[in-house]
């Protein structure tokens, strides 16, 4: 059988970590290479707390069943705390391939509002740890995810300057850095990948798509400890653009579409990975000004006048309706 063989590695576009720390830097010729209509540095201290972490993430999941569900949060649509089998694949069945553990490094509890956990309870309800089986985690996974989101603010602000050049204006408190700064609801997710034994389709064929199929997410930026197919180094960070930051750019940041190949190798069959995502989104009642007609999801946001406006959290979640439904 013939084998989809998948797009050519690219080297990432590298961002010297000191240029941008520099807010007065000029980087827009970098912005546009790699996250602009035409696209996709060390950090110090980020290869330790990376090791850290991922080390974790094979003793969280052979945690014994019975301790891994009192970890889920079925209210939040399993956005926090244990995740495996709750979210659909690009064909409509259950992902059982991949296993995640969901936390907001910044704010164990983001608001107080019981209106609120309500009404967004994939952003507002509080973490939960595994302090009793696992107490290094909590620390781990947060300072990962703050040292990821520092970075992230600063891409941020560098985003701005480049989307500003195109003519894009933005009123007070606008910009994708404010917006971003401002949000208490930055989502970690540190994934573990089954081996391919426990992930190959029924018909033995291996798509391009085995561990996770193509996709974008629909946040702002999203931050990654490592990419398929994408070269980058051990001590660098990279970052995705979200279908947030093409809304509020409107369409010169551009909307990264990735997915996660399981090795094909027959002599892989027992590699596993592990990597770890900060999901970099506005705050859940951030309003969002949407084009005339959306790139995405034309069947959950049909055609509407320019400006039609969705706070960020009713868009995310007609869009997590695709994917995430109540399962036991």
């Amino acid at each position: 059988m013939q084998q989809v063989q998948g797009p050519p590695p690219v080297r990432a576009v590298t961002i010297p970590f000191a240029d941008l720390k520099d807010r007065s830097k000029d980087l827009s010729g970098k912005i546009e290479e790699g996250l602009g209509r035409q696209g996709l540095g060390s950090v110090p201290g980020y290869p330790e707390l990376r090791k850290r972490l991922l080390r974790l993430a094979p003793r969280l999941v052979n945690l014994p069943d019975d301790v891994k569900k009192e970890l889920e949060d079925p209210d939040s649509r399993y956005f926090f705390g244990w995740s495996h089998g709750k979210e659909k694949l690009e064909n409509g069945i259950w992902d059982t391939f991949k296993g995640s553990y969901f936390a907001n490094p910044v704010f164990d509890v983001p608001t107080a509002d019981d209106v609120l956990v309500t009404r967004y309870p994939s952003y507002c309800r509080p973490n939960i740890w595994p302090m009793d089986h696992l107490p290094e985690f909590e620390v781990a996974f947060k300072d990962l995810g703050k040292l990821m989101l520092e970075v992230g603010l600063m891409l941020a602000h560098h985003c701005d300057s480049y989307v500003l050049q195109q003519g894009v204006q933005q009123g007070v408190g606008e910009s994708l850095e404010q917006i971003l700064a401002r949000s208490r609801c930055p989502k970690g997710r540190l994934l573990y990948y089954f081996p391919k034994q426990f992930s190959k389709e029924n018909d033995g064929v291996q798509s391009v798509s085995t561990w996770c199929g193509w996709h974008t997410d629909y946040g702002t930026l999203t931050g990654l400890t490592c990419v398929v197919k994408v070269i980058f180094e051990d001590d660098e960070l990279a970052y995705q653009i979200g279908e947030t930051a093409e809304i509020l750019s409107r369409g010169h940041l551009c909307a990264t579409p990735h997915c996660v190949k399981a090795p094909s190798s027959e002599n892989a069959s027992d590699v596993d990975r592990s990597t770890f995502v900060l999901f970099i989104q506005p705050d859940w009642d951030e309003k969002l000004k949407l084009p005339s007609e959306m790139p995405y999801h034309q069947e959950l946001i049909p055609p509407k006048a320019e400006g039609y406006t969705l706070t960020y959290g009713e868009y995310s979640e007609r869009v997590a309706d695709k994917y995430f439904e109540a399962r036991a």
